[in-house]
């Protein structure tokens, strides 16, 4: 904790020229971007697989038709064409957890009050008029929605609903005409209903970012709106040649 304190003031040092008493907000903002950079190779290989895996989906739906009244030989059957055809099921998850260490270091960083057992001096840096180690709770009673903390949290808050409604559209093309399993009989298979509705629910999930940002302390907030936006636009342009209904097939074919 002690080493990446010092490193990360040390990067905002080298940045207060350009950006005075937001400095150490603006190396909250590269250290992110650095993350997602060294991570990106994982990402593209994880478009890559899922690209791979929706190539599979005629032969996940014969699977289903096959062993649609029995889930787990279903499940057995699918893994082994996965390993078959040389389809990592997990690709996709490398990236988000890569990222989680992170996530949990700058919250710890910004959100304790000493350091090694000296007080932490990040705290007392600013976005602003809002402190990093401050919450939205603390910027509504100091100065209120329109408080100088208070517009710093408007404009991440707008920000953040516009990069989830990006993400909404997105994720609602990708999931359209995503089949729903059913038997030969055409009843539908054990879990189908379960899976319809995790599909309708899975574009609402961009919109849980609002309720993170609005909880955790304000520099780990830069760090999820930063790491958001960076996905958003890395998947526009990594999975823009997705059909449409494969992301679907690929969640209900589990």
């Amino acid at each position: 904790m002690s080493f990446i304190a010092d490193l990360v003031a040390r990067l905002a040092d080298l940045l207060e020229p350009l950006f005075h008493g937001s400095a150490m907000a603006a190396a909250i903002v590269l250290v992110t971007a650095c993350v997602r950079l060294l991570i990106h190779p994982l990402s593209r290989a994880a478009a890559r697989g899922q690209k791979a895996r929706a190539k599979l989906n005629p032969q996940i739906a014969e699977l289903r038709k096959k062993h649609g009244k029995n889930p787990e030989k279903l499940q057995k059957a699918v893994l082994e064409l996965h390993r078959k055809e040389n389809v990592s099921p997990l690709a996709g998850c490398l990236p988000g957890l890569f990222q989680l260490p992170v996530f949990f270091l700058l919250y710890h960083l910004f959100s304790s009050s000493d350091i090694g057992g000296k007080a932490n001096a990040l705290l007392d840096h600013k976005l602003l008029a809002a402190p990093l180690g401050g919450r939205w709770a603390d910027a509504l009673g100091d100065g209120g929605v329109l408080g100088g903390a208070g517009l710093v949290y408007l404009v991440l808050f707008a920000l953040v609903a516009a990069v989830a409604t990006f993400n909404y559209r997105r994720t609602k093309r990708q999931l359209a005409g995503a089949p729903l399993p059913a038997t030969q009989g055409g009843e539908q298979m054990p879990g189908a209903q379960a899976m319809a509705a995790m599909t309708k629910f899975m574009p609402l999930m961009s919109f849980m970012t609002l309720f993170s940002v609005a909880v955790v302390p304000l520099a780990a907030a830069l760090y999820v709106v930063t790491s958001t936006t960076w996905s958003a636009v890395e998947r526009a342009v990594l999975y823009r040649n997705m059909p449409q209904g494969a992301a679907g097939a690929m969640a209900t074919a589990m």
